[in-house]
């Protein structure tokens, strides 16, 4: 009977041992708290959170403070999460040349890596990262060209307030392909990273570019806040009855602008699942030594009209969409 005790308490010991060193301490790094699309990333992260911590696991969220310092503040949080001894790391590969040697650093410390939100599946095969969970822009913004060329548009602006980031610029260029193929052109127009979330200086830009041009039909920004912004510019150049708005991603403002008219699309990749997916398949990796067979694992795109709003509606409400 004392034999079998301690090889009762052995093996709980083992396997709380075990346990223990299987426990996925995670850092996930985002955007900015004043960001409403990371926001719903973040809701995801914190729905994934308990399963994390039922395992022993903890997850850590290490966000920019702004946008102003963009590729040196990434890089930063990366190196912060090196330091810190994590056993995961879910980052976007907004600026590979800037965050690429820091992440093979993190990934030669022993860290496993998922790529999120940004970066796509080659770039997380080059890297070595165990997969990518997110959009791929370029067929997104070809998604957002078509559908312009397909309702008439021929002269449509890409705004673009984060200039030099890979997925801001892959929209971008989507959007000029498609749009091109389809009969028409699309330039774009580069603002300071510092009018991210600058609606007055946003508004203003638009607004000045649609006067010095009548023959803009369309705008598409590359977030759902400077859609907000556009909506201004476009009001104040007196053009709204001519000129189509759409957004990469969406917020309720946006949505409502769909319902009512004002604004026509906006191509959704689901924040949401990115963050949820991320930090659950990241941590069961860690955890279990699980593996998808799906790489990528992509969230959108997908558009949001007047088809669609009322569906789409029902997840705001709930803080996912």
């Amino acid at each position: 009977m004392k034999l079998m005790k301690t090889l009762a308490w052995a093996m709980a010991t083992t396997t709380l041992v075990a346990s223990a060193a299987a426990a996925a301490d995670i850092a996930v790094i985002g955007g900015s708290n004043d960001d409403a699309f990371w926001n719903k990333i973040k809701k995801g992260i914190d729905d994934a959170r308990p399963a994390v911590e039922a395992n022993g696991g903890t997850v850590n969220y290490l966000r920019l403070v702004n946008y102003d310092n963009f590729a040196p503040d990434v890089v930063q949080l990366i190196r912060t999460a090196i330091s810190q001894d994590v056993d995961g790391l879910v980052i976007p590969n907004w600026v590979p040349e800037a965050e690429d040697p820091a992440i093979k650093d993190a990934i030669a410390a022993g860290i496993t890596v998922i790529l999120m939100n940004a970066g796509g599946a080659d770039k997380a095969h080059e890297l070595g990262a165990i997969n990518y969970i997110g959009n791929e822009e370029y067929p997104a913004g070809v998604a957002g060209g078509e559908y312009f060329a397909k309702h008439g548009q021929k002269n449509v602006l890409c705004v673009n307030t984060l200039p030099g980031a890979t997925n801001t610029e892959a929209r971008c260029k989507g959007v000029a392909d498609a749009i091109t193929a389809g009969g028409g052109k699309s330039t774009q127009l580069p603002l300071p990273t510092t009018s991210f979330g600058d609606a007055t200086a946003v508004a203003e830009a638009i607004k000045a570019e649609l006067l010095k041009d009548e023959t803009i039909d369309g705008v598409i920004t590359i977030s759902a806040g400077d859609a907000d912004s556009a909506a201004i510019g476009i009001s104040q150049s007196g053009r709204a009855d001519k000129v189509s708005l759409a957004s990469f991603d969406m917020n309720e403002a946006g949505l409502a602008r769909i319902k009512a008219g004002t604004q026509t699309f906006a191509i959704d990749q689901q924040p949401y699942l990115q963050g949820f997916l991320s930090v659950s398949v990241l941590a069961s990796a860690i955890d279990f030594g699980t593996s998808l067979p799906t790489f990528p694992v992509l969230t959108g795109p997908g558009i949001v009209d007047a088809s669609n709003i009322e569906a789409t509606l029902v997840g705001v409400e709930k803080g996912a969409r």
